[in-house]
């Protein structure tokens, strides 16, 4: 994760991660889901038939196991072992090297948020063992300080609430300072607007343009070739 020399960042940017920042990563992340149900319950779910993009890793998980029939009772018990297993089955999974699945214009415009004094975070329905993996294998951990992920809190809104809370208490940046959410899906448009932050719409995952724009972002791009940090903030 990306250091800093201890003065206050510029700005906060978040940033969603499937769909955003990489597209295309493989099936290892859903087949670490499949195999974690299989080995901690014993059953096949599958997974095929849910509209997984923008959801939490943990929501994921407890529609397979209701539709495979699951009571809510077991699935509250298993998942905290779901959740490790599923972590521990994508660490070794992980392809090697995601650099080729980084949307356009990422590296460039993260790159211009360090020159520019700006801090980037994650805020991913991922889990965060696998997050950080797909940052790491990508090339693109250096740029982040931190994240807030899937086992953070039961929606993508309050990930977003905890991440903007834990960047002020800990003096990262000022509390006047302007924060925004970018991502590709209709979910991370109401994240952003849930807190009152900027939101940044991209057209790289699978929501088309005329879906994102019917839920009105502050801003809607092709993808972040299109983007300047002063253009989105300031």
């Amino acid at each position: 994760m990306r250091k800093t020399d201890g003065r206050q960042a510029s700005a906060l940017v978040l940033f969603d991660i499937d769909g955003t920042l990489l597209r295309r990563a493989g099936p290892h992340h859903r087949e670490a889901l499949v195999e974690a149900v299989r080995k901690v319950a014993g059953i096949e779910a599958p997974i095929g038939h849910i509209p997984v993009q923008g959801m939490l890793d943990q929501d994921i998980l407890t529609v397979m196991l209701r539709d495979a029939g699951v009571p809510d009772r077991l699935i509250r018990k298993w998942m905290p072992l779901l959740v490790r297993r599923a972590q521990w089955i994508y660490a070794r999974r992980c392809p090697e090297d995601l650099t080729e699945k980084v949307c356009p214009g990422v590296g460039p415009f993260l790159e211009s948020m360090r020159r520019a004094g700006a801090m980037a975070g994650l805020v991913s329905g991922n889990l965060t063992r696998i997050g950080w993996k797909k940052m790491e294998r990508a090339g693109l951990k250096r740029y982040f300080r931190f994240g807030s992920f899937a086992e953070r809190g039961p929606t993508r809104g309050h990930l977003v609430k905890m991440a903007i809370r834990e960047a002020r208490a800990k003096g990262w940046v000022a509390r006047t300072a302007p924060v925004a959410l970018i991502g590709d899906h209709p979910n991370d448009i109401r994240a952003a607007r849930e807190n009152g932050v900027i939101a940044v719409a991209v057209a790289t995952g699978i929501a088309t343009r005329e879906e994102l724009a019917a839920h009105r972002p502050d801003f809607l791009l092709d993808d972040l070739r299109q983007a300047t940090l002063s253009g989105l903030l300031w």
